[in-house]
């Protein structure tokens, strides 16, 4: 069984600065990885994602050029630092697992474990 435990979440004032990790215990070989969040009475959005290699990133408009994924394989672990963060940056984050190896998924159904969420809050 994949657990997923993110930390690092927090307060922040706008235009600060916080890095979030999603320590797997096992099962990330091949695998992509990614950050989605959730804000209260919004759908999930995908956030940023990084393939096995790490030579492949992706990153939704609204956090190019603000957040950056990057993963240790030796640990096991996949970070997102996030900078110049904004109040609508406010929401639960999450990492996950790919369901497939050697790809880039998007979408959240391409993804099969999940952690249990850190909480982001910017304030203005």
């Amino acid at each position: 069984q994949v657990q997923l435990v993110e930390s690092g979440g927090g307060l922040v004032q706008a235009g600060g600065s916080l890095r979030l990790s999603c320590a797997a215990s096992v099962g990330t070989f091949g695998r992509a990885m990614g950050w989605f969040r959730q804000a209260p009475g919004k759908e999930r959005e995908f956030v940023a994602a990084i393939h096995w290699s790490g030579s492949s990133t992706q990153y939704a408009d609204s956090v190019k050029g603000r957040f950056t994924i990057s993963r240790d394989n030796a640990k096991n672990t996949v970070y997102l630092q996030m900078n110049s963060l904004k109040p609508e940056d406010t929401a639960v984050y999450y990492c996950a697992r790919s369901g497939s190896i050697w790809t880039l998924p998007l979408s959240d159904n391409e993804y099969d474990y999940w952690g249990q969420g850190t909480q982001v809050t910017v304030s203005s």
